[in-house]
């Protein structure tokens, strides 16, 4: 295979159009905890029926994602990916008509099946197009999006929240999504132009579980997300009822450390694409990026809850900023030690069992705020998943290529069985 020494104009439209669907994945799942305050006084829902609404996302995001993966690889990307844009967007505008609790919840549980076939055709793309030393990159890129979501649907959302009502947002944001799909069915990668691999069956989900790399990743990116999902559920009220930020305070803080994050991922991605072209093994590169990410993002985290308040918003970006810097490799490794043959499904069972501390993370730093009267202990706690997650990525998983799977036995012609 001729060694890919720049990415062409085809590669990086399609990085700018990933990276642009999980911006606004990540608006969708996020903008019914902004909307909640007025959706919980116009339909005049309980405070458990609003939880009940906030993780039924959860509830099919998470089982869909294998289903997602294995369709991937058997079907492609094109269309898969295209039609659970379409699923998702059309929830997300059907969302600002519905008037009852019922069909409001069948609305988020439509959005999670929809957004279950983002990352394994990420992954899918990223393993069959992009060689080894621009995959932190172009990982890298499309996390940028990850980050931006949250900070222009919590402006943005807010902002137009106020001044229009919730019905609208949804509406207009759903109908606006779907011209994402014009440019993805013109510019989506075609099988035809992937790099060419050996031919190959995959591998099944049960052999991908039988690979201890692959608990290694699904226990690295548990942990990462519950880093992730304890930002997103608990920080802003933490700034303002536990620092005493103003509202205008609290979010510029949580914007400005998204930003942080998307702007340090692609740089950590550019700088270890760089690293592996001048020497550095695939392993020491992707493993020491993550780990020192993660910890950082850690340490950063916890010192928050012991600082001075004038320290707090610089102790947020920093975790932010490491934040990044490991999220710009999570992928990178999966696609090469699945290989083009089983990154959908290795995403998908990974992204599975990541997305379980979607639900852990914010009832477990509940249950500890309840019980203790204030946020030492679920700082902390979550200073020590960040380790324990760093400890699985370096240490669990093995040397970084491509599993050999094993391959089917082919009946010798004239054998009687």
């Amino acid at each position: 295979m001729a060694e890919q020494r720049s990415l062409s104009p085809a590669l990086w439209r399609v990085l700018v159009l990933l990276s642009l669907s999980l911006c606004i994945n990540y608006i969708d799942r996020g903008n019914l905890s902004i909307a909640a305050p007025m959706l919980k006084e116009e339909l005049h829902l309980s405070a458990s029926q609003l939880g009940f609404l906030l993780s039924a996302f959860f509830w099919t995001y998470s089982t869909c994602l294998i289903l997602s993966g294995w369709l991937v690889d058997r079907l492609g990307v094109k269309w898969v990916f295209g039609l659970g844009f379409l699923l998702w967007s059309a929830a997300t505008a059907f969302t600002g008509l519905v008037h009852g609790f019922i069909t409001l919840f069948v609305m988020r549980l439509i959005l999670g099946a929809g957004e279950s076939a983002a990352y394994p055709s990420y992954s899918r793309i990223l393993s069959r197009h992009f060689t080894e030393e621009r995959r932190g990159l172009a990982n890298a890129v499309i996390a940028s999006g990850k980050s931006c979501g949250p900070a222009i649907g919590t402006f943005a959302g807010g902002m137009l929240m106020a001044r229009f009502g919730w019905r609208p947002f949804f509406i207009v944001l759903g109908l606006l999504s779907l011209s994402w799909l014009a440019p993805w069915f013109k510019w989506a990668p075609r099988e035809s132009e992937a790099m060419r691999f050996e031919d190959a069956a995959s591998p099944s989900i049960l052999e991908i579980l039988e690979q201890r790399s692959a608990w290694g990743t699904c226990g690295g990116l548990f942990c990462l997300n519950y880093l992730s999902y304890f930002m997103i559920t608990w920080l802003p009220y933490y700034l303002v009822h536990e620092r005493h930020f103003s509202m205008d305070r609290m979010a510029w803080t949580i914007a400005i450390a998204y930003l942080w994050m998307a702007l340090l991922a692609p740089v950590a991605g550019w700088v270890s694409d760089r690293w592996i072209a001048a020497g550095g093994t695939t392993t020491q590169v992707r493993k020491t990026v993550i780990g020192v990410g993660q910890i950082g993002t850690g340490v950063a985290l916890a010192a928050c809850v012991v600082a001075p308040t004038e320290a707090v918003t610089f102790l947020l970006c920093l975790a932010a900023a490491c934040f990044g810097i490991c999220d710009s490799a999570v992928w990178a490794i999966t696609q090469t030690l699945a290989g083009p043959h089983a990154s959908g499904k290795w995403t998908g069972v990974q992204n599975f069992m990541g997305n379980l501390s979607g639900i852990v993370a914010p009832a477990v730093a509940g249950i500890v705020v309840d019980r203790t009267g204030n946020f030492f202990w679920a700082f902390a706690i979550t200073g020590a998943v960040a380790v324990l997650g760093s400890l699985s990525w370096v240490f669990v998983i093995g040397p970084l290529r491509e599993v050999a799977w094993k391959q089917p036995e082919v009946p010798v012609a004239g054998t009687v069985g």
